[in-house]
């Protein structure tokens, strides 16, 4: 039977199960990744498996989130990591090497592998032609540990490109406008896969660009062929031999189709809010900025960095605003030192930042009150870059430059036209650190909080309505990233005292109080980053369920993960305060929620499979595993 990329690559690493759309399998993953945000939790989790080391073929802990180490706990979280990743057979990135989706596709990612990562951009690896799936860090411990990674086969939606991109338009307006038309839930269910003679005028890290910012779509995974683009790229990062050819069948069958003339497309702009609100730069051409941010695991490629240099070059940022760029990896910083592109930013006015999120997440270069900052991220919702009073703007590396020379919102077709082709690369991989077994010790500082054991459900849920939230709750919005919780990230008792921070500052207290309860919301709750502490912030306030129009796939597997259920239904009717009873007790037939305020009844579902519902019952997947190793 013809098959997708998608599905050719699934077949391959089938453990459990059978192929075949909406049935749940479980697929060996080949490599791993963690990073210092999500990782800490992740390696709690899989030191509490009770293994000697880990089983995976590669797994590497990436130092990247808060590599600056703005406060001791971070640095003693990144202390941390580096010895438990040595302990355990890990390879570390240390602090200044990069954006762990950049450096992985540059050092360690291979065609036709699997790679499970503690970050929902994980799929970036898919610009190789590799399948990246961003999951919890409980589903990354597991799978560390050997373990299979269950996931329900998506649709498989087809991006067919045509053409070729005129001057100005970038594989980030690729990816926005994939948005604009889909939306930030219209990927919910599907593999993206990306087809056409489009694609091989495209280089791997543009190819990448558009796998980190398909995430946004609530895709599964996003994924590019292996052809003679990846094969030189491959050669180019001494890696040649790592490369195979991987391709759909031509009679493969798919269950959507995208079409985008690559001649056709214009420079675009995601307007503060969501990554979705996209109009052309033309639109919105001489709006006022206060900032701009170039770099980040969606656009710090060495080829988008030189190209900006070359934009810049000779010329001066505007004098009204605050430039930075931070190149993806330490490969980028060195190759735009050694071509005279850091010297030509510098000149012009730019501060250089050294590779790393930071920035992304609210770690420095905050934008200040009703600022509006312009990004090449790949994420503005309302407080994702440590200021919930600010404004941030989603663009390419040119749109950025242009922008930054005229201190407003600028259409970089204005600009003279940039060629760069990239014939070579610094391989330097003296901050990836091997590991080197289990005589080093971990060295645990007291911000390191192991987690409590796990709590089975139940067989009737009783409590309040703590908080009702709308459609499109982003986990920012449930567990904000930045400065307030980043270096709390090992110790859950004190990170949830943040949980819906912006939403309600009241609501760790109250949940504290009344011994936990429910959270109501609408629809795509808990969309965005695979943040698992935004399931594991609540579950440690007492949370047992969550009531939800839908659900963003990532943050529905974390809930399961750990303990916590989540139901589908419609919330109209329930308020905060009501008090509500659930009997759980046979997770198959329909349930009803019991509103004992209003004396009223909502049917809902639990759309879990049966191991799923035998997980969440045992109290998440970390029980699951303990009890199958007795």
């Amino acid at each position: 039977m013809a098959k997708t990329l998608t599905e050719k690559i699934l077949a391959e690493h089938i453990v459990d199960g059978t192929l075949g759309k909406g049935r749940e399998v479980g697929i060996r993953i080949d490599q791993c990744l963690t990073q210092d945000s999500t990782g800490t939790m992740a390696w709690l989790e899989f030191e509490s498996l009770g293994l000697d080391k880990v089983q995976a073929e590669l797994a590497v802990s990436y130092s990247d989130h808060t590599s600056l180490g703005f406060k001791g706990e971070s640095t003693d979280d990144h202390l941390f990591l580096q010895s438990i990743a040595s302990h355990y057979g890990a390879k570390f990135s240390k602090n200044g090497n990069g954006v762990c989706h950049q450096v992985h596709y540059e050092r360690f990612g291979i065609p036709g592998k699997t790679l499970l990562g503690s970050d929902s951009h994980t799929p970036t690896a898919g610009g190789l032609g590799m399948l990246g799936i961003g999951a919890g860090g409980a589903d990354v411990a597991v799978a560390m540990g050997g373990g299979p990674f269950y996931l329900t086969v998506p649709k498989v939606m087809r991006v067919v490109l045509t053409g070729k991109l005129p001057w100005g338009v970038t594989a980030k307006d690729v990816a926005l406008e994939i948005l604009r038309r889909i939306s930030v839930k219209g990927g919910v269910g599907y593999f993206l896969e990306f087809t056409g003679p489009g694609v091989k005028i495209l280089s791997v890290p543009e190819r990448a660009t558009i796998t980190n910012m398909c995430t946004e779509t609530g895709a599964t995974s996003s994924i590019f062929p292996s052809d003679a683009v990846t094969k030189e790229f491959l050669e180019l990062e001494g890696r040649g031999s790592d490369w195979r050819p991987l391709v759909p069948d031509p009679d493969a069958i798919y269950d959507a189709t995208v079409e985008i003339d690559l001649s056709a497309l214009v420079p675009l702009v995601a307007m503060p809010g969501s990554p979705d609100n996209v109009v052309p730069v033309t639109e919105v051409a001489g709006t006022r900025i206060d900032q701009v941010y170039i770099g980040s695991c969606t656009n710090g490629s060495y080829r988008d960095i030189r190209v900006v240099a070359e934009l810049l070059r000779g010329r001066r940022v505007a004098k009204e605003i605050d430039v930075i760029v931070s190149p993806g990896s330490r490969q980028a910083w060195e190759m735009l030192i050694a071509d005279g592109s850091f010297l030509a930013l510098t000149q012009a006015g730019v501060r250089m930042i050294e590779p790393g999120c930071n920035a992304c997440i609210g770690i420095g270069f905050v934008p200040g009150t009703n600022s509006l900052s312009l990004r090449t991220v790949n994420r503005n919702w309302k407080g994702r870059g440590g200021n919930e009073l600010a404004k941030l703007a989603l663009a390419s590396p040119e749109v950025a430059a242009a922008s930054a020379l005229k201190g407003v919102i600028a259409d970089p077709r204005e600009l003279p036209p940039v060629a760069v082709r990239v014939t070579d690369l610094i391989v330097d991989d003296t901050l990836i650190i091997e590991p080197e077994g289990g005589a080093v010790p971990v060295r645990r500082a007291p911000n390191i909080v192991k987690m409590a054991p796990p709590r089975p459900l139940p067989a009737v849920l009783k409590g309040e309505v703590l908080i009702v939230v709308g459609d499109g709750v982003s986990t920012d919005a449930i567990l904000p990233a930045g400065p307030l919780t980043q270096h709390l990230r090992s110790n859950l008792p004190e990170i949830a005292k943040f949980t819906f921070h912006y939403e309600d500052k009241t609501f760790a207290a109250r949940a504290v109080e009344k011994g936990g309860g429910f959270i109501v919301a609408g629809e795509n709750y808990g969309q965005g980053s695979s943040r698992e502490h935004a399931a594991l912030a609540p579950w440690q306030l007492g949370i047992t369920a969550v009531i939800a129009k839908s659900y963003a796939r990532i943050h529905k597997a974390n809930l399961v993960n750990v303990g916590i259920l989540p139901l589908v239904g419609d919330t109209t009717g329930i308020d905060q305060g009501d008090m509500l009873e659930i009997d759980i007790s046979d997770l198959t037939r329909p349930l009803v929620v019991r509103n004992l305020t209003k004396g009223t009844e909502v049917p809902v579902r639990a759309e879990l499979s049966e191991r799923e519902r035998r997980m969440v019952k045992a109290g998440g997947l970390l029980a699951m595993a303990l009890a199958g190793r007795r």
